[in-house]
């Protein structure tokens, strides 16, 4: 990755520098598989991170955050789950270490951005050994940011703490200091200018405190009882699409294609789309799973979806990213999907700098994730917007702790609508010690997500009224 666009200026007051970073592993199996391309999930490791950080006037304080290391996800190969997840776990702790030696002053936005283009790429090009010993080699960009995530989200929440305010309190010119023409270039063919511009010029004057939520129809999931095959889980949550739609009062539908077969994928849409239609949902969105090699397959999808069911093409918001995730070594033009209907970045998006690409390739808007670091969600919204994307913020199946902040960016960017979120489809109970304190987060009613419990400084966790014992760190680390 290359450097900022400008470099630093002198040093600004309200800098600070890490001091501290500690990580835990913490696993949660799902109470039905998701299916991600040929792999489907049935477990995961989230890493949380807690992060020490000292300002400029000798005071400590702490943030903490937390991203599920989706290894189907993140690094789609047919290398064996085992090694690949492995590989991410060392890959943390590698970045765990690497913050305690990165000794730099600065606001969250410029170290993480420092961090992620500096020391980044040198830990993925050691990670490893190039897949001698039966590693599976380096790390993808994607997976090595979602490692990197949860230091990041710790770094921005414990910078709240520092100023007990809010994260999004913080990013405007009195704690960033720089402006955006330090961390972002424009377009050439645009006139867009970041100089004399802050994060908060594009964020909501005042963050929603209610979120329309977006159920995830994976590609495993039962849609009638046909479907059932008898091993369905009694825990008291649904598993025919009809019973999510009536007890969570759904109005919104993502559906979970494969790319590679037209025929199933059509049907499987339309399904879904009469499915919802008789229930009261009024909008899809088809994700096709990142295996499509040319658009001619999508725009033969929605073309016949439009002739043969104007209600359901009338209905789908917007198309996720179907097409390989490098947008580098696949540069397709995708002028022709995004003239039929909006089509966003996703997997591809891992910086503003690939967002910059997709747009000069025809993608019309950016799913933003806090999986891929904080920092670059809220740059990457800021790029976005200046040159007149639409964003939405997808889910990584974020439960407990990594599902605040991913509600919080949804609430403070104007999403194309809501936010995705299903970890309360997959595995509840893993987040039951959070939803004491918020249950409107994880639990979908009337539709929607709730963050009105939300409050504090950081990220707002409220951290000390979750009733959660944690494991001993696998790192403790001080500078």
């Amino acid at each position: 990755m290359p450097p900022l666009p400008h470099p630093r200026p002198v040093s600004h007051p309200a800098e600070v520098r890490v001091v501290g970073a500690s990580l835990w592993f913490l696993p949660v199996t799902t109470r039905v598989p998701l299916k991600f391309g040929s792999e489907a999930l049935t477990s995961v490791t989230c890493a949380r991170a807690r992060i020490r950080i000292e300002g400029r006037d000798g005071r400590i304080a702490e943030g903490w955050g937390e991203t599920p290391l989706s290894v189907q996800w993140v690094w789609p190969s047919p290398t064996p789950y085992a090694p690949r997840h492995d590989a991410l776990k060392s890959f943390c702790a590698l970045v765990a270490e690497a913050w305690i030696r990165f000794d730099r002053w600065g606001h969250p936005l410029a170290l993480g951005s420092e961090f992620t283009g500096e020391i980044i790429p040198g830990l993925r090009a050691a990670s490893g050994s190039h897949g001698s010993n039966g590693s599976p080699g380096s790390l993808p960009t994607l997976a090595a940011l979602v490692c990197s995530s949860p230091f990041d989200l710790a770094l921005h929440d414990a910078y709240g703490n520092l100023w007990e305010r809010p994260v999004y309190d913080t990013y405007g010119r009195d704690f960033v200091g720089d402006d955006l023409a330090r961390f972002l270039e424009p377009a050439a063919d645009s006139e867009v200018q970041f100089s004399g511009k802050y994060p908060d010029a594009f964020l909501r004057p005042r963050p929603l405190g209610r979120l329309k939520a977006w159920h995830l129809v994976g590609g495993l999931d039962p849609l009638s009882e046909s479907d059932l095959r008898g091993d369905e889980p009694r825990d008291g949550h649904p598993v025919l699409l009809s019973d999510w739609i009536r007890r969570d009062g759904l109005t919104c539908l993502k559906v979970k294609l494969r790319g590679n077969d037209a025929a199933w994928d059509y049907d499987r849409l339309v399904a879904v789309g009469r499915i919802g239609s008789a229930h009261g949902v009024d909008w899809l969105t088809a994700d096709f799973n990142c295996t499509v090699g040319d658009p001619a397959y999508v725009c033969e999808i929605l073309d016949r979806l439009c002739a043969e069911e104007p209600r359901l093409y009338g209905m789908l918001l917007y198309v996720e990213q179907p097409f390989p995730y490098e947008l580098e070594e696949h540069p397709i033009r995708v002028h022709p999907v995004s003239a039929r209907k909006p089509l966003f970045l996703d997997e591809s998006a891992h910086d503003w700098r690939q967002v910059r690409l997709g747009r000069r390739l025809g993608w019309s808007g950016v799913a933003l994730k806090t999986c891929k670091t904080q920092t670059g969600a809220l740059l990457s919204a800021c790029w976005a917007q200046a040159h007149g994307m639409t964003l939405m913020v997808q889910d990584l199946t974020n439960p407990m702790l990594a599902q605040i902040p991913h509600c919080l960016l949804a609430a403070h960017v104007p999403t194309i609508m809501g936010v995705e979120t299903n970890a309360m489809q997959y595995y509840p109970a893993a987040s039951d010690p959070e939803a004491v304190v918020h249950p409107g987060l994880y639990r979908r009613c009337t539709g929607q997500v709730s963050l009105e419990t939300v409050r504090g400084s950081g990220f707002g966790y409220r951290l000390n009224e979750i009733p959660r014992t944690l494991p001993d760190p696998v790192m403790d680390l001080s500078r």
